[in-house]
């Protein structure tokens, strides 16, 4: 099959967004009022009390009586609106760890299922330095310390909820993906073609029982007038040690650089520093996020530590047939993304043992 397509006209809509766009506009962000969080807690006292699994965790067994206004907007700006949302105010401060991760789940699912985030089935994945190198071929960014490139998680929407921020360092970066590619589109016409051609990628490892290591899909692609970037440069530079992988051409280098500097300029990102309580959602397909280095405390109990959710929301767009490769479906609304777990098993908490 020929998954090569030409790119279709300039791309608009309110995702194409540059910092002073987006800068303190309260339409992106919502403080939970001293109510909600006393449903919240409610709900969630209620569902522990239940002895219900997190595998059988949904939104039926978890009510939220009067957040659907909150969930609708939330839905709405990520799919059609700018691609990001923060919500303020979770008492990260006043439950256990296990009890956070089961409101954290069940306040997520209401938004559409979750995925595993590597072959060990994790679809909670904790987000603290566990000292692995993000440029080895296992290497994974939530893993590690390092400074992160601009890059998009695979999944429709990621989600990031602060239990506790870092000594120094650890700023969060977020750029608009179609703004990128529509000044690529204005002045680079020429790279803007390369984008969207297939390219070599690596499964960082974490590939399906008996597949390659490595797969095939473009950085861009566009269906039915809707826009779709996947771009994390270091599993594309890593797929280059499989012999089968056709070697990056001199264009493709200079495309990922023209990314990787608009993303990187003042002009394209905006910076801010999270605080605990802090609960983030991004559409990977509109949005490149990206985190300074940052020095850790001594003591473990006080070290970085986010909580990661990846979702298949339930309003996603259609993709090109070109990320079915690691999608597996492309049909709007369907079940698609995150890796397929090694036996099946959902585990809710990342361990050294799965980087």
């Amino acid at each position: 099959m020929n998954l090569d397509h030409t790119p279709g006209p300039l791309a608009d809509g309110r995702a194409d967004w540059r910092p002073p766009d987006v800068r303190d506009d309260p339409a992106l962000e919502h403080t939970l009022s001293p109510a909600e969080v006393a449903t919240l807690e409610r709900t969630l006292a209620r569902s522990l009390a239940s002895g219900i699994a997190l595998d059988d965790l949904d939104a039926s067994h978890f009510p939220l009586p009067g957040f659907e206004p909150l969930f609708e907007r939330l839905r709405r700006e990520l799919e059609t609106g700018r691609g990001m949302f923060l919500l303020r105010g979770f008492p990260v401060d006043r439950h256990s760890k296990d009890a956070l991760r089961h409101l954290y789940v069940g306040f997520s699912r209401h938004l559409g299922p979750t995925l595993a985030q590597s072959r060990g089935g994790d679809h909670l994945g904790d987000v603290r330095n566990l000292n692995v190198d993000v440029n080895s071929p296992r290497g994974r960014a939530y893993t590690s310390k390092q400074k992160l490139t601009f890059h998009a998680d695979q999944a429709d929407v990621v989600g990031l909820l602060v239990l506790r921020v870092a000594k120094a360092g650890g700023l969060s970066m977020l750029a608009s993906a179609l703004a990128i590619r529509n000044e690529i589109a204005r002045t680079r016409s020429d790279l803007l073609h390369v984008l969207h051609q297939p390219i070599g990628w690596s499964w960082q490892e974490q590939q399906p029982t008996g597949a390659s290591g490595w797969y095939s899909q473009p950085i861009y692609t566009e269906r039915d007038g809707r826009f779709s970037s996947c771009y994390i440069r270091t599993h594309i530079v890593s797929a280059q040690r499989f012999e089968a992988v056709p070697r990056l051409t001199p264009l493709q280098i200079e495309a990922m650089d023209l990314i990787d500097r608009l993303a990187h300029s003042p002009e394209f990102h905006i910076a801010a520093m999270f605080q605990p309580g802090d609960l983030q959602f991004l559409n990977n397909h509109v949005i490149l996020h990206s985190r300074t280095a940052f020095e850790d405390h001594d003591e473990p109990d006080r070290q970085r530590h986010l909580l990661r959710i990846w979702l298949a929301v339930r309003n996603s767009r259609p993709l090109h047939e070109s990320r079915r490769a690691f999608y597996r479906e492309v049909a709007p609304g369907a079940l698609r993304g995150g890796y397929t777990a090694r036996d099946g098993r959902r585990v809710y908490e990342t361990t050294a043992a799965m980087t």
